[in-house]
């Protein structure tokens, strides 16, 4: 004890709000041009790394973008993250490749049309320097291999290079500097091959000897996406969701009624472990709107359904897990039911944090951070939109109201995100006393809109704390008194696993931001 002196240690408290700078912008519109439907992007997704982003989009093209500033200065990095010093650069990303994923089908035993568009991306282990990926359109999965292939060339050709043929083109050669690309099978992008045309001649006497052309290869490289696996015929219903599994082996895919669990090597079979099909259809209550395996534990997966309700399920319970082990639900208050409270209790997204202790899930109106050794109620609770309470009407006329927002948290698990109408995404603090509630604009000045007094949050009488938080809100109007726009909404965005760094799609365009 010292002679009675005790020197207490100063509490520490919540966070500091970050302070969001834009980053980068890739496919920005130029004012008044119009976006096309297929351009649309529909799916971002992070590798497990950070470098590298893969986004989808209503075209069922992926398009694949890298990190260049660790790549430039990685060991330098890599030395000052270690001593935990401060680096002044911010991440940037490059354009790296794209590839079409899906294209339109049309299922003739229902007549219906498949659409290419891009529901989900799901990074996979690398191997050998290869990357793998799963994406999925409404039916069909599909498993994707990109990497790096050395370009085949011809060599040895017949004719003198330094001589042009008839048609004016000159011949290729293996000592060519030529620097058109390749195709991946070693040929040319266009029909100029330097063969020679039609009214070529041969020079008198002849050629003195005729030879083979040879393939060699180069030391020019070029990136090649190979479909590997495609995983179809196996939903009824619309695919909403895809998720890898922690052991590398497995993922599940889940559509309105049922998750199937699925095995990467193994394209033609899959286990339906969640089925909430009832005998009658007019009994059916709910569907599933997502699904999630856990960080971790490779037995263990959470579903959100249309009610507002989280399951977690143990796969060593039984084959088809239709009991749940865990269900996370919040009662309504009594007296606030109407025609609308359902609707906008439904889950669009749900999302675990990196510890796995934690769920977060999206509804129309809030965002909800659960523990999942807490079933009782959500313990946090932020209010994302709630100025929009007095129009539900209207939004239900323009079907407005059953937009499915994403959300994301960040690695450490200190903040939540998620997005909302006229291009803005909200950030919210979710440590213990942290009152961070940050409006941004998917724009080139996301701080706009930014309201410099956040509302602080209000705290229940609960013996276990939980908060209610609200973002910076007045009815119908922003900040600056410019009206929503319901037409322009942020439903896609992703939170780098390790940095505080944003990428959000508004439309063909995507943002990336960083504090």
């Amino acid at each position: 004890m010292n002679g009675g002196d005790e020197v207490a240690a100063a509490p520490v408290g919540p966070p500091q709000p970050l302070e969001w700078k834009f980053s980068q912008v890739f496919g920005e519109r130029t004012a008044g041009e119009e976006v096309q439907e297929v351009d649309i992007i529909s799916a971002i997704e992070f590798d497990k790394t950070g470098d590298h982003l893969a986004t989808g989009d209503r075209g069922g093209r992926v398009v694949l973008f890298e990190r260049t500033d660790t790549k430039d200065h990685g060991g330098y990095r890599r030395d000052l993250e270690r001593m935990d010093c401060p680096i002044s650069r911010h991440p940037e990303f490059r354009y790296k490749t794209e590839f079409q994923s899906h294209e339109p089908e049309f299922d003739y035993l229902k007549s219906l049309e498949i659409e290419e568009k891009i529901n989900k991306i799901r990074w996979c282990q690398t191997a050998n320097g290869a990357l793998f990926l799963l994406s999925t359109n409404d039916k069909t999965i599909k498993f994707w291999k990109v990497q790096e292939k050395k370009v085949k060339k011809i060599s040895d050709m017949n004719v003198d290079p330094s001589k042009a043929v008839g048609n004016g083109s000159v011949a290729s050669s293996s000592n060519s500097n030529s620097t058109k690309s390749y195709l991946a099978n070693g040929g040319w992008p266009e029909k100029s091959y330097g063969y020679p045309s039609n009214d070529f001649t041969f020079p008198p006497g002849g050629i003195p000897s005729l030879h083979l052309p040879v393939v060699v290869t180069s030391n020019e490289t070029s990136l090649v996406a190979r479909c590997r696996r495609v995983y179809a015929h196996a939903h009824d219903y619309h695919i909403n969701s895809i998720s890898n599994n922690s052991d590398g082996e497995t993922f599940i895919s889940a559509d309105d009624l049922r998750i199937n669990l699925w095995n990467l090597e193994i394209s033609n079979q899959s286990f339906n472990i969640v089925d909430v099909k009832p005998t009658n259809m007019e009994d059916l209550t709910e569907v599933i709107t997502s699904a999630e395996f856990h960080p971790n534990h490779c037995n263990m997966l959470a579903y959100s359904s249309s009610r507002g309700s989280i399951r977690l399920i143990d796969l060593r319970q039984s084959a088809l897990c239709d009991s749940h082990a865990k269900l996370f639900e919040e009662q309504e208050a009594p007296g606030s039911r109407s025609f609308f409270t359902e609707i906008i209790a439904s889950i669009s997204d749900i999302k675990f944090a990196k510890d796995g202790r934690h769920i977060l899930s999206r509804d129309y109106m809030t965002l909800k951070l659960w523990d999942i050794n807490m079933d009782s109620g959500p313990v946090a609770t932020f209010q994302v939109q709630e100025y929009l309470r007095p129009k539900l009407c209207d939004l239900y006329e323009n079907d407005s109201i059953f937009d499915k927002f994403e959300c994301c948290l960040s690695g450490d698990g200190l903040r939540v995100a998620t997005g909302s109408y006229s291009n803005l995404f909200r950030v919210f603090g979710c440590a213990l006393g942290s009152a961070e509630a940050t409006t941004l604009e998917a724009s080139k000045n996301p701080m706009r809109r930014q309201v410099q007094t956040p509302s602080r949050p209000s705290r229940s009488l609960s013996s276990i704390t939980r908060v209610v938080r609200r973002g910076t809100e007045s009815p119908g109007v922003d900040a600056n008194g410019n009206s929503f726009d319901f037409t322009t909404k942020l439903l896609h965005l992703a939170w780098h696993p390790t940095e505080n760094s944003i990428a959000c799609a508004a439309a063909n365009s995507l943002y990336m931001y960083y504090a």
